[in-house]
């Protein structure tokens, strides 16, 4: 191998590893906050159902990244590099605040940014793109109606049932953590799988978009060391932040999220499990009652989702030329 494909291969394992500390605290937030697991046991259970995901249920999301978005002939391993460095440092920088951006949308702003600097929007294929965006943009407001709806018709369900029914939602988060858990591993460690199939493919290592057994096993590993490691400062935002999280909410928002996401992963849409677990939150608090959402933090989350896209473009446009100019 070359060092430019081996620099590709380290970057897409460090992005899923960054992924996995991220969006560990969408699996395990609720959990956590409505006492059902210590923490870590909450993210053991995690980081074993997201190193599962991806050997279960196909690999749409990986192709749809690979193939999908940009024509062949743009892509170079320094122009993945680069989308790889805008995405990583963006995932960084959202660490670092607390905020549960989106390792999707910084993904698919750094393959947009590098190509667009590269070789121009011609090498964008739209209807590929289309498809992304859209699935971006769509399964969070999926994931707020399922967990409004569904947290209805429990509460329709349970309006006879007395206290001790706390405990049956408490006991079968561990179903719905390990649902969530699998449905993000499958979906987004698929975006490390693709990135690494798309550099062995340009640097002649594979003839076709095919997914050897080795970059499966990387890329689950990868992201379940991460999750084991967990994003604190996330997990904060998502288990407190919004509402007081009771056995209901993680049970409804879990449930609901994890569903949506294996649903997207079926299509082969790479979604946002940050995105649909926050609005399957919100949406599950909105259920009660409108006001017993904190807007304002739902609005600061937000804002960050809208520039995401952008900014790592940015970022992969700006590591490109540096790049090249080196």
């Amino acid at each position: 191998m070359s060092n430019e494909l081996i620099i590709v291969i380290a970057l897409a394992l460090l992005f899923g590893f960054l992924n996995g500390i991220r969006d560990a605290a969408n699996i395990v937030a609720t959990v956590i906050s409505s006492r059902a697991f210590a923490p870590r046991t909450a993210l053991t259970i995690a980081a074993l159902a997201e190193f599962t995901g991806p050997f279960l249920f196909g690999v749409g999301v990986a192709r749809t990244i690979g193939v999908d978005t940009v024509q062949a002939d743009s892509l170079t391993l320094t122009v993945i590099i680069a989308a790889l460095l805008g995405a990583i440092v963006w995932n960084i920088i959202n660490g670092f605040f607390g905020i549960p951006g989106s390792s999707s949308h910084t993904l698919i702003g750094g393959i947009i940014g590098a190509v667009m600097v590269s070789t121009g929007w011609e090498a964008i294929k739209i209807p590929g793109l289309t498809k992304v965006l859209a699935a971006l943009f769509i399964f969070p407001l999926i994931g707020f109606a399922s967990g409004f709806l569904f947290t209805r018709l429990i509460y329709f369900l349970a309006q006879n049932a007395t206290p001790k029914i706390n405990d049956f939602f408490k006991r079968s988060q561990l179903i719905t953590a390990i649902i969530l858990g699998l449905s993000h591993g499958t979906n987004d460690a698929q975006k490390s799988m693709g990135i690494i199939i798309l550099g062995l493919v340009i640097s002649g290592h594979l003839k076709s978009f095919e997914v050897p057994l080795w970059v499966t096993i990387a890329s689950a590993v990868s992201m379940a060391i991460g999750t084991s490691l967990g994003g604190w400062k996330i997990i904060r935002t998502l288990g407190g932040k919004f509402y007081k999280i009771r056995p209901l909410h993680s049970f409804s928002t879990q449930l609901t999220a994890g569903i949506v996401i294996l649903s997207a992963s079926f299509f082969g849409a790479p979604v946002s499990t940050s995105h649909v677990v926050s609005s399957a939150i919100i949406g599950v608090g909105a259920s009660e009652r409108l006001s017993k959402v904190r807007w304002s933090v739902a609005g600061d989350i937000l804002t960050a989702w809208l520039i995401t896209i952008p900014v790592s473009a940015l970022l992969a446009a700006g590591f490109y030329w540096l790049l090249t100019s080196i």
